[in-house]
Formats: structure tokens, C-alpha cells, sequence
């Protein structure tokens, strides 16, 4: 769905002016994505069980429990005592629960195994795009960070996908204790940087928790919008780019100013 926005808040994010250092890169849905669904992920483990279930239904109950315990237990729970672990795990035991699963055996088998499970390469894609744009940005001089809403799995999923080596620093939102849009997970993301936000750059999909909230933290934010959702109107051209195959050249651009 696209957010609704004001002209005020496009006009308040704008490129800030300063020598180029550093690119903090969004994780999920920007470098990679998920391999089938989470509800697919579910139904296979739960096969090898004995169980066979809809692949529709389980992707549905997924998507309404995902909603619910992210608005409930946001940032994986970490500031009401749960573990990115603890939280995942419910969200399958509940999903599956919806889908008529009532075994605890079975549930609880399931969601260990799917947890585990999404820490390795064979469950996730990478964009094509993806590593020569890392490729092409350390070529340009420029040191690379991430900086994600993620759970503590995050290194080992990049490690897994041949991608943890271009990067200096990993920030996940489970291991910051906050997550985008919120401003304090970026400047963790300076403090690992040293430097100010002037030298730093941010890519990501999301508009308000990569575009907007990069901006308005000071970072030049760049929208990846691989589907053409937004337009210049909502996101000035200088600022967007529809492949990452477009980012060096755009971060040239900033480094030239």
C-alpha cells in the first residue's frame, strides 16, 4: 500500500552535502528475499512430519499473526523480554495453530526447525543486482555497512549467502534494541561509521523506514523501488533508482557535488 505524502515531509528529506564515505544498506527485499513463502517454509517441515497442509491457508494464517505480534511485540519483543528466537517461534506455533495444528510436539518441532532453517542460503534469494553493486561501490573507495530491520540471524544469513565479507559493520534491529524509522538505529550506525551523516548514504525499499527515515537523520537516502511505486513527484529522481545497477552511479553523483 503507498503511504500517504506530504509535500513538507518530501521537501524535508533532501540530499545532504558532504564528501561520500560510506553506503548502509537495507537487507531484506533490498539484497535479497525470501525463496517461496514463509507459509511454503512452514508446510515443508511440516511434511516431514506427516502433516499435509494448504499452502494458501498457512500463508494466510502467516500474514495475519506476522501483523498481529509485529504491532504487539514489535522489534521481535526485545523490549518486553523476548529474543528474536522466542518471538519467531510463536509466530509459527500460531500460524500452524490457525491451520488446525494442535500437537505440541509437532508445533514445536516445526517452528525450531523453521527458525534454523532460514539462517541458511537455500531459503533466500539474491537479487542479481546485488553483489556487483557491492562490488562496484568498494571499487569506487566507499566502506559498506548494514543497517536492518532483522533479527540476530542477520550475519549468519549474509555469511551463508556469500555477502557478510563486503561489509564492515552489521547493525540488526534485534541487536540495536530499535528499529527503523526509529532515529536512533542510524546514529549507532554513525557511531560504528565515525563519521557524520553528510559522508553517509542509505539504500533501501522501504520509503518511510529507509527513505524517510535516513533522510531525516541527515544521510543522503536513496529509495530502491524496484516495482516503480513512486513517482518524482513523491521521491525527487536523484533520489530513487528502480535497480541497484543504477546506485553507483547515482553515489558518483553525491561524491561529485
Amino acid at each position: 500500500m503507498r503511504t500517504n505524502i506530504s509535500s513538507s515531509v518530501v521537501t524535508s528529506v533532501m540530499l545532504a552535502k558532504g564528501p561520500l564515505r560510506w553506503v548502509l544498506w537495507d537487507v531484506k527485499d533490498t539484497l535479497m528475499e525470501v525463496l517461496g513463502s514463509a507459509g511454503k517454509q512452514y508446510c515443508k517441515e511440516a511434511e516431514k512430519l506427516g502433516l499435509s497442509l494448504c499452502h494458501a491457508e498457512v500463508d494466510a494464517a502467516f500474514e495475519r499473526v506476522y501483523r498481529d505480534y509485529s504491532c504487539r511485540y514489535p522489534n521481535y519483543g526485545k523490549s518486553q523480554g523476548l529474543t528474536g528466537q522466542t518471538w519467531w517461534m510463536k509466530v509459527v506455533k500460531d500460524t500452524l495453530s490457525q491451520c488446525r495444528v494442535q500437537d505440541p510436539m509437532v508445533l514445536n518441532t516445526v517452528a525450531n526447525n523453521a527458525y534454523w532453517n532460514f539462517r541458511n542460503a537455500t531459503n533466500w534469494k539474491i537479487y542479481p543486482d546485488a553483489k556487483p553493486a557491492l562490488e562496484r561501490c568498494s571499487s569506487l573507495g566507499l566502506k559498506l555497512g548494514v543497517v536492518s530491520n532483522f533479527d540476530d540471524r542477520l550475519e549468519e544469513v549474509l555469511r551463508s549467502c556469500g555477502l557478510l565479507s563486503y561489509f564492515s559493520f552489521v547493525i540488526s534491529s534485534e541487536e540495536a534494541g530499535v528499529a527503523k524509522p526509529s532515529p536512533d538505529i542510524f546514529v549507532q550506525a554513525l557511531q560504528r561509521c565515525g563519521t557524520s551523516a553528510d559522508n553517509v548514504a542509505h539504500v533501501g525499499d522501504h520509503f518511510v523506514n529507509d527513505y524517510l527515515a535516513s533522510g531525516s537523520a541527515g544521510i543522503h537516502g536513496i529509495l530502491l523501488d524496484r516495482h516503480n511505486k513512486y513517482k518524482e513527484a513523491e521521491v525527487p529522481q536523484e533520489q530513487r533508482i528502480v535497480s541497484l545497477e543504477e546506485l553507483p552511479s547515482r553515489l558518483q553523483q553525491i561524491m561529485h557535488q
